[in-house]
């Protein structure tokens, strides 16, 4: 009797079967149910602690009058945050297999982004980025793995995928040495060119075949982090409004802020979940170019936070700015919003100029609530609530008319 030299069977290819570990292979892009983990959840909200520093730091710099070098400082940081998180999620949605050894990678991760959460007010007040580095490199080198393992499971031009993947992060890994060894003027130039790096990447890498993303799955990835971050937007806010009402009993006049804060963060909730995106990417030209742009989505939403932070404490005296540049710290941000959403969502589902112009026109009117005063930020927030009101009835009136003349839809 001869012993057997076929392997065992992969469990992963068993109905049902879990063992502990399995090959790392594609999942299937028309799969049914494809929603998020709650590995992915929690991912989610580690990183969010570090936007959330990302967001103190900033209100400092503003709060100081040092803005200029605080948003440059937080396009850095932010970046590093976001193009982490977005490369963990697309290649979530090709590769999750859910065994432990993706669970612990998962999880070295987490512990990367704590790391770089940890030198986020470094990097802003002594322009050091080891720690942020640190942190970014625990991340990197944490999917470089994943990308391996990929690779072994594969071949053909998915394995090609998968390892230019991995070598494309770890040159750019190394690229970002750039920012400890630099002088600091150009910091922000070498920034620049590696940030430009990183994003071709992804399509060098996936020029010959292309990984196997989940369009709803990635939409709802999306959708569940831009709701985390309002969510730590309107906590930011409400600590700041608390702290000014206990600290300098000036409930009346925090509470147009408060007020016109709420709106816009309500407003940007609605304008975005508006449309269901996921049928728009169906390719990777438009996943990436719609992925790409939510940095301004998710940057700018964050950082409405810090202006209202900024306009409560300009309020209270506790900033050493003008009204209308803590106004402006408001508006700003919620403009880019508006824009960028317009941009990546809503211009593929309007019909006609009129529904077309609702969110540009939004975004104007916002900037112009710059210019008036102590009441800025109220009228910005019923600006965005118009907005919200005029694009539903222009979306309704269609039907409308077509039910009363008796034709369908």
């Amino acid at each position: 009797m001869t012993s057997s030299t076929s392997p065992p069977p992969d469990l992963s290819d068993v109905p049902g079967g879990r063992g502990p570990l399995r090959r790392l292979r594609a999942r299937g892009r028309d799969e049914e149910h494809r929603t998020a983990s709650p590995l992915e959840l929690f991912f989610d909200l580690c990183f969010v602690v570090a936007v959330a520093q990302a967001g103190i730091q900033l209100v400092h710099s503003v709060a100081e009058g040092h803005a200029g070098e605080g948003i440059v400082d937080y396009a850095m940081v932010f970046f590093a945050l976001w193009w982490a998180w977005m490369n963990f999620t697309w290649f979530a949605s090709a590769y999750d297999n859910d065994d432990v050894l993706y669970r612990v990678v998962t999880l070295v991760q987490i512990a990367g982004v704590l790391v770089l959460a940890a030198g986020v007010s470094q990097a802003f007040e002594e322009h050091d980025y080891l720690l942020v580095w640190l942190g970014y490199a625990i991340m990197r080198l944490a999917l470089v793995a994943q990308w391996l393992r990929a690779a072994r499971s594969s071949e053909g031009p998915e394995r090609t995928t998968a390892l230019r993947y991995a070598g494309g992060v770890l040159l750019c890994q190394v690229g970002w040495l750039g920012l400890l060894f630099l002088p600091e003027g150009a910091r922000p130039w070498w920034f620049l060119v590696m940030a430009l790096l990183e994003m071709c990447v992804p399509p060098f890498a996936e020029r010959g075949y292309a990984t196997a993303w989940h369009p709803r799955h990635i939409a709802e990835r999306y959708g569940l982090f831009t709701i985390i971050v309002l969510g730590e937007t309107i906590a930011a806010a409400t600590v700041a409004v608390k702290s000014g009402v206990d600290e300098n009993d000036a409930l009346g006049e925090l509470l147009p802020i408060a007020a016109g804060g709420l709106l816009i963060i309500f407003a940007a909730w609605w304008l975005y979940f508006v449309v269901p995106i996921h049928g728009h990417l169906r390719s990777n030209r438009q996943a990436f170019l719609w992925g790409y742009g939510h940095y301004l989505v998710f940057a700018s939403a964050a950082a409405i936070g810090a202006g209202l932070e900024v306009a409560v404490e300009q309020t209270v005296g506790k900033a050493h700015i003008s009204t209308l540049a803590a106004s402006a710290a408001v508006t700003l941000p919620t403009a880019l919003y508006l824009l960028t959403l317009w941009a990546l969502h809503s211009r593929h589902f309007k019909v006609g100029i009129t529904q077309q112009l609702v969110l540009p026109t939004t975004a104007l009117l916002v900037i112009c609530c710059t210019f008036l005063g102590d009441w800025a930020v109220f009228t910005a927030g019923v600006a965005c609530a118009l907005s919200v009101v005029v694009g539903e009835t222009l979306a309704t009136r269609p039907a409308r008319i077509h039910a009363a003349s008796g034709r369908p839809a």
